[in-house]
């Protein structure tokens, strides 16, 4: 067996390809999973049943199947259809639907949160809800949420890892592929952890920055 660092340099180019799709992946994921998660958390907050009652019976329908399944469905059962979607389409597609219920639960959680004093001195002036909404509500539930929010996005990262299993050729994926043709089992999975990592610590640090200026300027 050649050396290691010889092996590392064979190895990385391959697994930073994969480590871009994962990139990608999350990152459409979890913008389409915030719009959603919005939308779901605005629809139970508004105080309508026609509007809360359909974005709860989904996020609980939802929550209650396995990522893995979700993906199946949309990737394997949804051409049966007539939805025929790539594999990284497929694959961005279930980790937003499921991450939008937690997402969801997460701005809901924030929204409800807000001083109601504040809600009902707002609708005593005759502020109309959506401005109440953009102007009062809002601003203060991001910074209630942003903690748990953030901590959505490195398990949406981290679950990227799932659409391996449609053949989306992520990180986990280039790595089951390199360790399967070298057999060196335990450098490429130890570099993919290195480049997980490399992910996930920044990101944990600029959440946290992000939190402290956010607290520091209210």
């Amino acid at each position: 067996m050649s050396p290691l660092h010889e092996r590392i340099q064979e190895y990385l180019p391959l697994l930073v390809t994969g480590l871009w799709q994962t990139v990608a992946v999350t990152l459409l994921s979890l913008v389409l999973a915030s719009t959603l998660g919005l939308v779901w958390a605005l629809m139970r907050s508004s105080g309508t049943r026609w509007l809360s009652l359909p974005a709860r019976y989904m996020v609980e329908f939802l929550r209650g199947i396995p990522i893995l399944v979700v993906l199946f469905y949309i990737y394997f059962v949804m051409p049966e259809l007539g939805l025929d979607l790539s594999a990284f389409q497929a694959g961005v597609v279930g980790l937003a639907l499921t991450y939008s219920c937690y997402i969801g639960e997460t701005f809901r959680g924030g929204i409800e949160a807000v001083d109601r004093g504040q809600v009902e001195a707002a609708k005593s002036i005759g502020m109309k809800h959506g401005k109440m909404m953009r102007r009062i509500v809002l601003p203060q539930a991001v910074r209630i949420a942003l903690p748990p929010y953030g901590n959505n996005m490195v398990m949406l990262l981290k679950d990227s890892s799932q659409v391996s299993v449609i053949s989306v050729a992520e990180l986990t994926m280039q790595g089951k592929m390199l360790a399967s043709s070298t057999f060196d089992n335990m450098t490429v999975f130890t570099m993919v952890a290195a480049l997980y990592l490399c992910l996930t610590i920044p990101l944990n640090m600029l959440m946290r920055h992000v939190e402290l200026r956010m607290g520091a300027a209210s």
